[in-house]
């Protein structure tokens, strides 16, 4: 009997659509050459619109509420507070590891290796020695398959930001996701469990944790004394781009279909979304119309932010939180429109 779906990839958004695959009935391995929990450097902060996206898989990872996000530069501060819901703070091996034990709980196959080379005919795909009807390709920023595909679009090196992330020993003073904003960083403070922050720096190349957090008074005075809860994670380049998201029975999801940046942190709730896309074609086996849908899932992710990178790395970055501060509706209704 055929396998109907191959995922490259046992990340987050891989777990998910082996997730969506089982619950539409359909047989699903997942290829991955990493084992336990697969953790990132990220902010850790799921969106309101994350949160029900995930319920709907069956998965309720255990995390800290979010109620919203502060914008700061050391001067002024803009808060909002979601009206679309709640969101959660939740490292990323935690989430992981609920993903897993779902997709686990649904008859998902697991096979350790790597996804490298991919050959396709009418009916079918095959790698890593496996053949299917479809394979989704969910193997993160640096996309072997985007790449072997022939599927990946130069992007231009210069400005390209990456992150960085450690969490401390340190109780939340809110339920907010904190931002501060410096001349070369936005760092990120999130709670992300008991007694747990998660500190997430974006920026360019080179640039050092340590240096990048005294140059922020408020968050090193709140960081003085506490004691690191892991170690320093660096990851990116985040600017990645395809050509299209699909060829023939091959389907791009999560970052291995393109990635702006971190700067919103909507990583997750978009990967889930272009999840359940690809999923609706490969059981309606209509791929031809997953580029359309993509897009339609994307468009607000890559749109806003987009723009608000294009900000953070123009001579504007030093207005953001000045206008936010004095257009809060302005700064509300876009981190709304994120978060749904």
């Amino acid at each position: 009997m055929t396998l109907d779906v191959l995922v490259a990839g046992g990340g987050p958004v891989g777990l998910a659509a082996a997730i969506e695959a089982r619950m539409r009935g359909l047989s699903v391995t997942v290829v991955e050459p990493r084992a336990g929990s697969i953790d990132k450097a990220c902010g850790e902060g799921l969106m309101p619109g994350a949160l029900p996206a995930l319920a709907r898989l069956g998965v309720d990872p255990a995390g800290q509420p979010l109620r919203g996000v502060s914008y700061r530069d050391g001067r002024r501060r803009v808060d909002h507070r979601f009206t679309s819901g709640e969101g959660r703070g939740v490292r990323r091996t935690v989430l992981h590891a609920a993903l897993h034990a779902r997709a686990v709980e649904l008859g998902t196959r697991f096979v350790r290796g790597r996804v490298e080379g991919v050959t396709q005919d009418a009916d079918g795909v095959e790698a890593a020695g496996i053949r299917a009807r479809y394979l989704l390709a969910a193997d993160g920023l640096h996309s072997t398959v985007r790449r072997g595909l022939g599927l990946e679009r130069p992007v231009r090196r210069r400005g390209r930001r990456f992150g960085l992330r450690r969490h401390y020993h340190l109780e939340p003073e809110s339920d907010l996701i904190e931002v501060y904003w410096s001349a070369s960083v936005e760092a990120y403070l999130t709670p992300v469990g008991d007694g747990i922050m998660g500190v997430a720096l974006l920026g360019r190349r080179g640039v050092d944790f340590d240096t990048a957090i005294a140059g922020i008074p408020d968050l090193a005075r709140r960081l003085a004394g506490a004691e690191p809860a892991s170690a320093l994670r660096g990851a990116g380049p985040f600017r990645q781009r395809s050509v299209r998201p699909s060829s023939g029975r091959v389907l791009l999801v999560g970052d291995a279909s393109g990635y702006v940046d971190a700067i919103t942190g909507e990583g997750i709730r978009v990967g889930l979304a272009q999840a359940q896309a690809a999923l609706d074609c490969v059981e309606f086996d209509v791929p031809e119309i997953y580029a359309d849908a993509w897009a339609a899932r994307t468009r607000d992710f890559r749109v806003l932010t987009g723009g608000l990178v294009a900000a953070a790395t123009s001579p504007l970055r030093r207005a953001i939180v000045p206008v936010a501060h004095r257009l809060p509706r302005v700064y509300g209704a876009a981190i709304e429109r994120l978060a749904r």
